[in-house]
């Protein structure tokens, strides 16, 4: 079976980290995940921006990005920030 190569992308506050995997064609986002080593710190998954479900089958290329959940609403930021005005 033929291989595709995808990265997987962990971004934290004070740094970005970037693993490239070799999967077998046909693999899903949860395998890439898995073949990283990347254990912790997401709660959802992503590819070029866009949410995706771990069952995600890739393509040679791809970028799985982790993602964190947010530090603050996004929605009581504004708030906050219309307050100090």
């Amino acid at each position: 079976m033929a291989k595709i190569r995808v990265e997987v992308v962990l971004a934290l506050p004070s740094e970005q980290r970037v693993v490239a995997v070799e999967l077998e064609e046909g693999a899903t986002a949860a395998d890439a995940v898995r073949a990283s080593g990347f254990r912790e710190g997401f709660v959802a998954l992503g590819t070029f921006g866009r949410k995706i479900p771990p069952q995600t089958r890739l393509k040679d290329g791809d970028r799985v990005e982790l993602l964190r959940a947010l530090a603050t609403d996004p929605k009581e930021a504004r708030r906050r920030r219309a307050r100090r005005r």
